[in-house]
Protein backbone atom coordinates (compact mmCIF):
# COMPACT_ATOMS: atom_id res chain seq x y z
CA UNK A 1 0.00 0.00 0.00
CA UNK A 2 3.07 2.38 0.64
CA UNK A 3 4.21 1.45 -2.77
CA UNK A 4 1.02 1.91 -4.59
CA UNK A 5 0.83 5.41 -2.62
CA UNK A 6 4.22 6.13 -4.16
CA UNK A 7 2.85 5.61 -7.25
CA UNK A 8 -0.27 7.56 -7.46
CA UNK A 9 1.42 10.43 -5.84
CA UNK A 10 4.29 10.44 -8.65
CA UNK A 11 1.83 10.26 -11.39
CA UNK A 12 -0.35 12.96 -9.25
CA UNK A 13 2.72 15.33 -9.37
CA UNK A 14 3.59 14.33 -12.90
CA UNK A 15 0.30 15.49 -14.52
CA UNK A 16 -0.14 18.64 -12.20
CA UNK A 17 3.35 19.97 -13.02
CA UNK A 18 2.66 19.11 -16.65
CA UNK A 19 -0.28 21.18 -16.49
CA UNK A 20 0.66 23.66 -14.43
CA UNK A 21 3.03 24.31 -17.62
CA UNK A 22 0.02 26.20 -19.62
CA UNK A 23 -2.63 26.91 -16.32
CA UNK A 24 -1.71 28.60 -13.20
CA UNK A 25 -0.63 27.09 -10.71
CA UNK A 26 -3.00 27.82 -7.85
CA UNK A 27 -5.95 26.98 -10.53
CA UNK A 28 -4.20 23.51 -10.57
CA UNK A 29 -3.53 23.18 -7.04
CA UNK A 30 -7.06 24.65 -5.80
CA UNK A 31 -9.00 22.80 -8.61
CA UNK A 32 -7.28 19.19 -7.75
CA UNK A 33 -8.14 19.00 -4.14
CA UNK A 34 -11.58 20.35 -4.91
CA UNK A 35 -12.22 17.26 -7.27
CA UNK A 36 -10.18 14.71 -4.52
CA UNK A 37 -12.58 16.37 -1.83
CA UNK A 38 -16.07 14.87 -3.90
CA UNK A 39 -15.33 11.04 -3.34
CA UNK A 40 -13.95 11.65 0.23
CA UNK A 41 -16.88 13.16 1.18
CA UNK A 42 -19.52 10.52 -0.49
CA UNK A 43 -17.51 7.96 0.80
CA UNK A 44 -17.58 8.90 4.21
CA UNK A 45 -21.48 9.60 3.87
CA UNK A 46 -22.17 6.57 1.80
CA UNK A 47 -20.68 4.39 4.77
CA UNK A 48 -21.74 6.08 7.18
CA UNK A 49 -18.87 6.84 9.60
CA UNK A 50 -19.02 8.15 12.56
CA UNK A 51 -17.03 11.61 13.20
CA UNK A 52 -14.21 10.44 15.04
CA UNK A 53 -13.02 12.42 18.57
CA UNK A 54 -11.80 15.99 18.79
CA UNK A 55 -8.46 15.20 18.61
CA UNK A 56 -8.75 12.96 15.24
CA UNK A 57 -10.62 15.66 13.75
CA UNK A 58 -7.61 18.20 14.79
CA UNK A 59 -4.97 16.22 13.69
CA UNK A 60 -6.30 15.51 10.15
CA UNK A 61 -7.16 20.07 10.53
CA UNK A 62 -3.23 20.15 10.90
CA UNK A 63 -2.73 17.71 7.95
CA UNK A 64 -4.04 19.52 5.80
CA UNK A 65 -2.40 22.49 6.66
CA UNK A 66 0.70 21.46 6.78
CA UNK A 67 0.15 19.69 3.40
CA UNK A 68 -0.78 22.73 1.59
CA UNK A 69 2.44 24.49 3.09
CA UNK A 70 4.38 22.00 1.67
CA UNK A 71 3.13 21.36 -1.46
CA UNK A 72 3.17 25.72 -1.78
CA UNK A 73 6.72 25.78 -1.04
CA UNK A 74 7.40 22.48 -3.18
CA UNK A 75 6.20 24.04 -6.42
CA UNK A 76 7.89 27.36 -5.41
CA UNK A 77 11.25 25.87 -4.79
CA UNK A 78 10.46 24.17 -8.33
CA UNK A 79 9.74 26.81 -9.93
CA UNK A 80 12.59 29.36 -8.67
CA UNK A 81 15.36 26.97 -8.08
CA UNK A 82 17.20 23.51 -9.78
CA UNK A 83 15.14 20.98 -9.90
CA UNK A 84 18.10 18.69 -9.38
CA UNK A 85 18.70 19.76 -5.89
CA UNK A 86 14.97 20.65 -4.67
CA UNK A 87 13.43 17.40 -5.44
CA UNK A 88 15.93 15.36 -3.89
CA UNK A 89 15.16 17.97 -0.43
CA UNK A 90 11.87 17.74 -0.64
CA UNK A 91 11.65 14.15 -0.61
CA UNK A 92 14.26 14.06 2.30
CA UNK A 93 10.80 14.99 4.56
CA UNK A 94 10.57 11.31 5.14
CA UNK A 95 13.39 11.75 7.47
CA UNK A 96 10.92 13.64 9.94
CA UNK A 97 8.69 10.92 11.04
CA UNK A 98 11.58 8.29 10.90
CA UNK A 99 12.82 10.18 14.04
CA UNK A 100 9.33 10.59 15.28
CA UNK A 101 8.84 6.99 15.19
CA UNK A 102 12.52 6.58 16.99
CA UNK A 103 11.16 8.53 19.38
CA UNK A 104 8.15 6.62 20.29
CA UNK A 105 10.04 3.49 20.71
CA UNK A 106 9.92 1.90 17.53
CA UNK A 107 12.99 -0.50 16.52
CA UNK A 108 13.69 -1.26 12.93
CA UNK A 109 15.98 -3.94 11.90
CA UNK A 110 19.30 -3.17 10.58
CA UNK A 111 17.78 -4.44 7.34
CA UNK A 112 15.24 -1.93 7.32
CA UNK A 113 17.57 0.72 8.33
CA UNK A 114 19.79 0.25 5.57
CA UNK A 115 17.05 -0.49 2.82
CA UNK A 116 15.31 3.21 4.11
CA UNK A 117 19.60 4.49 3.75
CA UNK A 118 19.17 3.23 0.12
CA UNK A 119 15.79 4.15 -0.88
CA UNK A 120 16.72 8.19 0.24
CA UNK A 121 19.88 7.80 -2.06
CA UNK A 122 18.15 6.11 -4.84
CA UNK A 123 15.45 8.90 -4.61
CA UNK A 124 17.93 11.19 -4.52
CA UNK A 125 19.83 10.32 -7.51
CA UNK A 126 16.46 9.63 -9.48
CA UNK A 127 15.51 13.49 -9.14
CA UNK A 128 19.08 15.02 -9.82
CA UNK A 129 19.24 15.91 -13.42
CA UNK A 130 22.70 16.30 -14.81
CA UNK A 131 23.51 18.93 -16.57
CA UNK A 132 22.62 21.97 -14.16
CA UNK A 133 24.99 23.96 -13.59
CA UNK A 134 26.41 23.76 -9.88
CA UNK A 135 24.71 25.67 -7.39
CA UNK A 136 22.35 27.76 -9.90
CA UNK A 137 19.65 28.77 -7.92
CA UNK A 138 20.30 27.26 -4.61
CA UNK A 139 20.09 30.33 -2.75
CA UNK A 140 16.12 30.59 -3.47
CA UNK A 141 15.31 26.75 -3.84
CA UNK A 142 17.07 25.41 -0.83
CA UNK A 143 15.23 27.27 1.55
CA UNK A 144 11.77 26.79 0.25
CA UNK A 145 12.72 22.97 -0.22
CA UNK A 146 13.71 22.28 3.38
CA UNK A 147 10.72 23.91 4.62
CA UNK A 148 8.58 21.84 2.03
CA UNK A 149 10.16 18.48 3.65
CA UNK A 150 9.91 19.67 6.68
CA UNK A 151 5.94 20.53 6.31
CA UNK A 152 5.36 17.24 4.39
CA UNK A 153 7.42 15.25 7.15
CA UNK A 154 5.31 16.52 9.36
CA UNK A 155 2.08 15.58 7.65
CA UNK A 156 3.05 11.75 7.56
CA UNK A 157 3.11 11.96 11.29
CA UNK A 158 -0.53 14.23 11.68
CA UNK A 159 -2.36 12.10 8.61
CA UNK A 160 -0.61 8.94 10.48
CA UNK A 161 -2.36 9.50 14.12
CA UNK A 162 -5.46 11.41 12.47
CA UNK A 163 -6.18 7.75 10.47
CA UNK A 164 -5.63 5.66 13.79
CA UNK A 165 -10.15 6.32 14.64
CA UNK A 166 -11.03 6.64 10.92
CA UNK A 167 -8.95 6.60 7.90
CA UNK A 168 -12.28 8.00 5.70
CA UNK A 169 -12.21 11.29 8.15
CA UNK A 170 -8.67 11.37 8.25
CA UNK A 171 -8.59 11.70 4.63
CA UNK A 172 -11.82 13.94 4.69
CA UNK A 173 -10.39 16.07 7.13
CA UNK A 174 -7.68 16.81 4.99
CA UNK A 175 -9.05 17.17 1.83
CA UNK A 176 -11.47 20.28 3.49
CA UNK A 177 -8.60 22.11 5.03
CA UNK A 178 -6.81 22.39 2.12
CA UNK A 179 -9.43 23.37 -0.14
CA UNK A 180 -10.81 25.59 2.74
CA UNK A 181 -7.00 27.32 2.92
CA UNK A 182 -6.42 27.24 -0.50
CA UNK A 183 -10.04 29.13 -1.58
CA UNK A 184 -9.29 32.46 -0.11
CA UNK A 185 -5.99 32.36 -2.01
CA UNK A 186 -7.84 31.61 -5.46
CA UNK A 187 -10.39 34.03 -5.42
CA UNK A 188 -7.36 36.64 -4.26
CA UNK A 189 -5.31 35.67 -7.97
CA UNK A 190 -8.65 35.97 -10.06
CA UNK A 191 -9.39 38.81 -8.66
CA UNK A 192 -6.40 40.05 -10.19
CA UNK A 193 -6.69 37.85 -13.42
CA UNK A 194 -4.12 35.59 -13.09
CA UNK A 195 -6.34 32.57 -12.33
CA UNK A 196 -4.81 31.04 -15.68
CA UNK A 197 -6.86 28.00 -16.87
CA UNK A 198 -8.78 26.44 -19.76
CA UNK A 199 -11.65 24.06 -19.51
CA UNK A 200 -9.96 21.79 -21.72
CA UNK A 201 -7.55 21.32 -18.53
CA UNK A 202 -10.33 20.56 -16.09
CA UNK A 203 -10.49 17.05 -16.36
CA UNK A 204 -6.70 16.47 -16.45
CA UNK A 205 -6.42 18.77 -12.97
CA UNK A 206 -9.60 16.37 -11.42
CA UNK A 207 -7.43 13.89 -12.22
CA UNK A 208 -4.66 15.12 -10.62
CA UNK A 209 -7.03 15.50 -7.41
CA UNK A 210 -8.59 11.65 -7.75
CA UNK A 211 -4.65 10.68 -7.68
CA UNK A 212 -3.91 12.43 -4.93
CA UNK A 213 -6.84 11.08 -2.79
CA UNK A 214 -6.59 7.43 -4.28
CA UNK A 215 -3.05 7.92 -2.72
CA UNK A 216 -3.94 9.25 0.69
CA UNK A 217 -6.49 6.90 1.34
CA UNK A 218 -3.59 3.66 0.68
CA UNK A 219 -1.10 5.91 3.18
CA UNK A 220 -3.87 5.65 5.79
CA UNK A 221 -3.85 2.28 5.61
CA UNK A 222 -0.10 1.65 5.29
CA UNK A 223 -0.03 3.78 8.65
CA UNK A 224 -2.39 1.87 10.68
CA UNK A 225 -0.56 -1.43 9.61
CA UNK A 226 2.82 -0.83 10.12
CA UNK A 227 5.91 1.64 11.29
CA UNK A 228 5.34 4.96 10.32
CA UNK A 229 9.03 5.49 9.62
CA UNK A 230 9.12 2.14 6.97
CA UNK A 231 5.85 3.51 5.00
CA UNK A 232 6.50 7.20 4.76
CA UNK A 233 9.87 6.27 2.96
CA UNK A 234 8.40 3.65 1.29
CA UNK A 235 5.86 6.51 0.01
CA UNK A 236 8.69 8.77 -0.47
CA UNK A 237 9.64 6.79 -3.83
CA UNK A 238 7.47 9.02 -5.63
CA UNK A 239 9.79 11.36 -7.32
CA UNK A 240 11.12 7.98 -8.95
CA UNK A 241 7.63 7.55 -10.69
CA UNK A 242 7.86 11.37 -11.75
CA UNK A 243 11.23 10.34 -13.33
CA UNK A 244 9.55 7.51 -15.14
CA UNK A 245 6.68 9.32 -16.16
CA UNK A 246 8.55 11.71 -18.22
CA UNK A 247 10.48 9.25 -20.15
CA UNK A 248 8.22 7.72 -21.32
CA UNK A 249 5.10 9.80 -21.84
CA UNK A 250 7.48 12.97 -22.46
CA UNK A 251 10.63 11.52 -23.90
CA UNK A 252 13.11 12.93 -21.47
CA UNK A 253 15.78 10.91 -21.25
CA UNK A 254 16.76 9.10 -18.14
CA UNK A 255 20.88 9.53 -16.96
CA UNK A 256 22.91 6.19 -16.54
CA UNK A 257 22.81 7.96 -12.48
CA UNK A 258 18.96 8.43 -12.93
CA UNK A 259 18.92 4.45 -13.80
CA UNK A 260 21.02 3.68 -10.74
CA UNK A 261 18.84 5.51 -8.77
CA UNK A 262 15.82 3.90 -9.32
CA UNK A 263 17.52 0.54 -9.15
CA UNK A 264 18.94 1.49 -6.09
CA UNK A 265 15.38 2.82 -4.44
CA UNK A 266 13.73 -0.69 -5.48
CA UNK A 267 16.02 -2.22 -3.74
CA UNK A 268 15.45 -0.32 -0.68
CA UNK A 269 11.94 -1.11 -0.57
CA UNK A 270 12.74 -5.02 -1.38
CA UNK A 271 14.95 -4.73 2.05
CA UNK A 272 12.69 -2.30 3.67
CA UNK A 273 10.28 -4.99 3.41
CA UNK A 274 12.19 -8.43 3.09
CA UNK A 275 13.43 -7.10 6.82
Amino acid sequence: MALGTAVLWGAADFLGGFKSRVASTVAVVGGSQLAGLVPAAVVVAATQMSPPGGRALLLGVAAGAVSLLGLSALYRALAVGAMSIVAPIGAAGAIVPVAVGLGRGEQPTWVQGGGMVLVLGGVALASREPGQKRGAGVATGVGLAVVSALCLGLFYVAFDAASEESVGWAVLMQRLTFVALVAPIALAVWGRGKLVVSRRDLPAIALVGLLDVGALALLSEATTRGMIGVVSVIASLYPVTTVVLAHLLLGERIALSQRAGVVGAFAGVALVTAG
